[in-house]
């Protein structure tokens, strides 16, 4: 039995598909990488969401508290009460 060699052009038709493969792949590799990337920061962006909404619900559940009112008063407004004294540090 005889085998029968491949011509010049299944060997050129062979190298093109060859070529043509490894480039899909090189491109499909660099889509990939990007995703991973994007991937990667919108997991970051949805932790500090999530972050973000757990201060927001805490707030929410607290702010009917008269002392954490009070504290977001001094803290954020520079508010006291009437017997109260603020001492301010200067010296630095």
């Amino acid at each position: 039995m005889r085998v029968k060699r491949a011509g010049i052009g299944t060997k050129l038709l062979v190298l093109v598909l060859l070529v043509a493969g490894v480039i899909a792949l090189l491109s499909m590799r660099g889509q990939l990488m990007a995703a991973q990337e994007q991937r990667d920061e919108l997991a970051q962006q949805v932790q500090a969401q999530q972050e973000e909404n757990a201060a927001l619900t805490d707030d929410i559940q607290h702010s009917s508290d008269p002392n954490y009112l009070a504290d977001i008063a001094r803290a954020m407004l520079g508010l006291v009460e009437p017997d109260e004294i603020r001492f301010v540090d200067t010296s630095k």
